[in-house]
């Protein structure tokens, strides 16, 4: 199907995969109902972790298999092998017209993607977090917007990504974008954007079916990623490199000035700049982002909506966010 346009490199689960490269696309078809096969295949996934494409066959679209799949780091789902043709044509095409306005315009983005895709593996996995992967993601991202401009990531984000791993990779860019829209300096920027690559890093730890539900949570499940915040700062509590300020925009990136937020209902002089910027940023993130149920909000119709939170949000600052939010005229 897919060559000889393409070098094709098979991988029967429980054989010889040596010859599988760390780039590329990978793409999975397996039965995600077998738990063994499940089993086997995240084993082999924590080897992969850094290819930043990878395409499952879900068949039927079963709602309980692509929660599986994105637990198990899918970063897109189709139906059947043959529309694997379509994504990998997108995928050379996305790369070819970068590559006509810079040396090498995908590196960043790929590498990027393979940090964070990394980083929540881990986490995922039990292991502890990597902070030189948090790092690396962050400093990628810095590297494409400050090139590319804010409007190229978001673009190439919701083109290639989804669900959580969507919205992670949206708010640091959105986050890198404002810093350095109001001029911040080269570590402020840093700094900012590393908080905002960690601020979900609990919900690595929140079952899929809530995550990625479709439709509205109910009750229970609100409650249950409610408390992503405060998994995420237990997580990286102690974790060399980590300080005070980024464990701060973890847990409290859901902190309102009018004390209406959570999990600690801080008040606007408890609420650090750092959390007020990266709010504004995830929010943002959160309307614009492109979901299976409902296109992206265009980014006027989401500004508005900032600018109609006052008294959550610091009005300074959403008047700021404003070039970033619209893009360029």
């Amino acid at each position: 199907m897919l060559e000889p346009q393409h070098a094709v490199v098979p991988w029967l689960l429980g054989g010889d995969g040596t010859r599988i490269r760390s780039h590329g696309v990978l793409m999975v078809d397996v039965d995600l109902r077998q738990m063994p096969r499940v089993d086997q295949l995240r084993f082999v996934l924590q080897d992969l972790a850094s290819i930043p494409e990878k395409l499952f066959v879900v068949h039927n679209l079963s709602r309980s298999m692509v929660a599986q799949a994105h637990a198990l780091g899918a970063t897109s789902i189709i139906s059947r092998p043959k529309e694997a043709i379509l994504k990998v044509a997108q995928i050379e095409a996305a790369e070819s017209a970068a590559a006509d306005n810079a040396e090498s315009p995908g590196l960043d983005m790929d590498e990027g993607v393979a940090a964070f895709a990394s980083m929540f593996s881990n986490v995922r996995l039990g292991k502890p977090v990597k902070v030189a992967d948090a790092k690396r993601a962050t400093s990628k991202i810095i590297n494409r917007v400050g090139r590319d401009g804010l409007s190229a990531w978001l673009d190439e984000v919701r083109r290639y990504h989804e669900g959580t791993f969507q919205h992670c990779l949206l708010v640091t860019g959105i986050a890198v974008g404002f810093a350095l829209d109001i001029g911040f300096s080269g570590a402020d920027v840093s700094r900012l954007g590393l908080a905002a690559t960690l601020h979900d890093i609990g919900k690595a730890r929140i079952p899929l079916a809530i995550l990625d539900k479709p439709g509205r949570l109910d009750p229970e499940e609100e409650e249950i990623i409610r408390r992503h915040p405060v998994i995420g700062y237990d997580l990286l509590r102690g974790v060399a490199g980590i300080t005070p300020e980024i464990l701060d925009g973890v847990r409290h990136h859901h902190e309102y000035l009018d004390g209406s937020g959570y999990p600690d209902g801080l008040k606007a002089s408890e609420i650090s700049d750092l959390v007020r910027l990266l709010t504004i940023s995830d929010i943002f993130a959160a309307l614009i982002e492109s979901r299976p149920y409902r296109p992206p909000m265009p980014r006027p119709d989401a500004y508005q909506i900032l600018c109609g939170m006052e008294g959550k949000l610091e009005g300074s600052l959403v008047k700021a966010f404003r070039n970033v939010a619209l893009g360029p005229e």
